[in-house]
This record gives structure tokens, sequence and C-alpha cells, in this order.
């Protein structure tokens, strides 16, 4: 009760403020929880006390170091050290070699008749001499077949051209080819870039095809290489196309984005961009250019044969402009491919006490592994030529060489950035 009391009495001296009388302490002072109480300890055994807490702290730094030196492997943090689904936009030349200009066109007299019918292939060099290869191939369509013999057949050749490119490049609605130079055309040619050159697509705004005009007495089912166009009307000069993606968003069809074909250049933009003269259509994502052949006629003297089951061979001309602006005027057919590339990055941390020896043989000597260069001694470097990233299973996934070897040293740390690109 005298408890119960007291309690009642405290409680009532905390509501109205007053404090409560000290309370009593014991003689001393007791230690700090975590401490050990020294006070009744000799200072001899103190001193090896200390000695002994001394050489354990040292025993588990000299651990430590051990461990990091000799590591072999360092585990990624998956928080801080990678960085994944990172995307950037790549370009490259499309032409062999990945040069950006082409300024040799080679046809083969090897291309069988039943193809060269179809299209013609232009090489980068004399398809005899190893190293050449196929750069884009030239095709001529018309809606209604003309322009080529059908043989007795349902469709010539140039029908199945203009038929396939349709379905494959207008919406499903679309019967011809519509442009802003003449409208809906029945004629066209086609420059379809070769597929392993193009990667992903065509880089839009940076392709410049060049055409020399035409003549009647042009060949029109030779090869040869720069084919040097004689006897045309000097009223028409060799021209350069590139699309008009620098001044138009252009259009979203089935078949992906659409740009205008317009007379211009890469370096100066789009001829009179207030009033293009439209040619055709670009279709980057298929890597194909689209010319319209009325215009080519009006502007470069194409002279296409239109003429019903004729083996106009009017691919052949194409060819020959193309050729023949790099005899003529010098001029290279620019163009460059472009692909999203993911990336994830890996950031490999060495730091100073890591990988500073090296377990190759000539590091030490004999059998006794001593370290061969007495200047390593307590001082040891090595120089880092490789990483390697491995899966939980130790199983080699992706090498990555630095350019140089990098020198690591216990006064040395390094930050290697490794970049893997799929």
């Amino acid at each position: 009760m005298e408890n119960m009391k007291t309690i009642k009495q405290l409680k009532r001296q905390q509501r109205l403020g007053i404090s409560p009388p000290s309370a009593p302490t014991l003689a001393g002072t007791a230690p700090a929880l975590g401490t050990i109480d020294t006070s009744n300890v000799d200072a001899g055994t103190l001193q090896l006390a200390q000695q002994l807490a001394n050489q354990i702290v040292a025993e588990q730094q000299q651990i430590q170091i051990l461990a990091a030196s000799g590591r072999v492997f360092t585990r990624f943090d998956a928080v801080n050290d990678i960085i994944d689904n990172q995307t950037e936009t790549v370009t490259a030349g499309l032409w062999s070699g990945n040069i950006g200009s082409l300024t040799t066109y080679f046809t083969s007299s090897t291309q069988t008749n039943s193809q060269r019918r179809y299209y013609v292939d232009t090489f980068d060099g004399d398809p005899s001499v190893t190293g050449s290869a196929v750069q884009f191939a030239l095709a001529y369509g018309n809606a209604n077949g003309s322009g080529s013999s059908n043989y007795g057949n349902a469709d010539s050749p140039s029908k199945a051209i203009y038929a396939q490119y349709r379905q494959l490049l207008l919406n499903a609605n679309d019967t011809r080819f519509t442009t802003a130079g003449s409208g809906s055309t029945d004629s066209i040619y086609v420059v379809n870039f070769k597929r392993n050159r193009l990667k992903e697509r065509l880089d839009a705004g940076n392709f410049e095809l060049p055409l020399a005009p035409m003549s009647a007495s042009a060949d029109t089912n030779g090869t040869g290489s720069n084919v040097e166009i004689t006897g045309s009307n000097p009223s028409f000069g060799t021209i350069r196309l590139i699309d008009d993606s620098s001044i138009s968003t252009g259009t979203v069809t089935e078949s992906g984005r659409v740009f205008n074909i317009v007379s211009g250049s890469i370096n100066n933009g789009v001829f009179s961009s207030s009033d293009p003269v439209y040619y055709g259509l670009a279709y980057p994502d298929y890597g194909t250019l689209v010319l319209d052949g009325k215009m080519l006629d009006q502007k470069l003297q194409f002279q296409t044969n239109t003429t019903s089951n004729s083996e106009g061979n009017n691919h052949f001309r194409l060819f020959h402009s193309v050729s023949g602006s790099a005899a003529t005027a010098s001029l290279g057919f620019q163009a460059r491919n472009s692909e999203k590339v993911a990336s994830t990055h890996y950031f490999v941390r060495v730091k100073n006490a890591e990988y500073n020896f090296s377990n190759n043989p000539s590091y030490v000597t004999g059998s006794d592994g001593l370290i061969n260069q007495s200047t390593f001694i307590g001082d040891p470097k090595a120089y880092i030529t490789t990483v390697g990233l491995y899966n939980n299973a130790q199983e080699l996934l992706a090498v990555a060489k630095l350019s140089k070897p990098l020198l690591k040293s216990f006064q040395r740390e390094a930050l290697i950035r490794v970049k893997l690109d799929f």
C-alpha cells in the first residue's frame, strides 16, 4: 500500500510540474556498456592485452590484403556496376569496306539472260576479280508490262517487277505508285540496296544519287564500268537526288516511313526547297528507291521504252546514267546505313590492393614461386590487358581488350568500362 501511495504522489507531482527528488546513487561510477573496467588491472597486463589486440587487427588486415591481391574475379554489383537497356543509333558507309561514296560500277557478264531481263546487279569492282561484291541492284517496272517481252508468258518482267514492289511498298488498296512529280505513274525505276550492306535501314538524309543525262545512242544492253554517255543534249545536265527528310517528316505507311526523292545534295540540302523538283519516293526502312520514269524521261532524256512486248532493257539505262555520272562529272553514289544498337555497360572497378600480381609464369622464378623482379617485392605491379566477363557457372561469355596495357599497383586504381553491344 505504501508503494501504491508513492506512485500516486509521483504522478500528482508530474501533473503539477514538480520535479521528483533525485534518486540516491552508489559510491563510484559503473563502467559504460561495451567497455571493460580496467580499474583493477595492472599496467603490464593492459600492455600485453593491447599488443595482442594490435596483432589480431594486423593479421586480419594482412588476410584482407592477400585476399584482394590474389583475387581472380570480382562479382558485379547489379545496381551500381551494370547499366543495361541503352540504345543508340549507329551509322556507317553503306558500301563494302564501310565507305560512304561509290565511284566505280560494274555489271557482270555471268549474270544469266533470265536474270538480266528482270534486274542488273551492280558491283564495286571487276566481278572476275576476287574481292568485288554486289552493292545494289537496278530494275524497271511497268504496270502494263510495257518495255519488256513476255516471251509468250502471261506477265512480262516489267509487269512482274511493278507488281512485286507494289505489294511490298504500297498500302493494300493502292494499285499505282503516286509521286509528287507526275502523280500516278505506270513507269518506275528501282534502286534496291544489298541487304547485308543495308543492315537495319537506309540512313534518311544521307544518300545522294547522281544521274547523268541519257542519249538516243546509249547502249541499253551492254556491260561495263563507268560508261560515258555521249551525244546527249547539253541542255540536260547531270543531277543529284536526295530525300526531303531535311524539310519534311515524311509519311508513315504500312511499309514504314516514306520520303520524296528530290533534286539536291547532302551538303546543300534540297535545291529550291520552296518549290522542289520531285523524282520519286524513298523507302529507307526497306532500303529501296523508286524513281518516276516520267520524270527521268522529262528531266534526263531517258527515253524509256514503253512499247508493249518489246525488250527495252530499261534498267540498263539507269545503270549507264549512274555509271556515266562518275565518268563525266566525277560524282559518287553516296549512302549510309543506320541501325539501333542495344548496349549494356559494365563498370569494372579495380581497387588499389586488387589485381597487383600476375599468374603469368614469367612473373615468378622456378618452383619456389618467388617473384622474379626484385623491385616488385613489397611493391608488386601488373599490366591489365584483358577483361573477361563470366556467368555464375564460370563460363567465359565475352572478352574486352584494352587499347594498351594498363599499369596496376598499390598506388593505382582503375575504372574500366566494358560496353557490350548486341
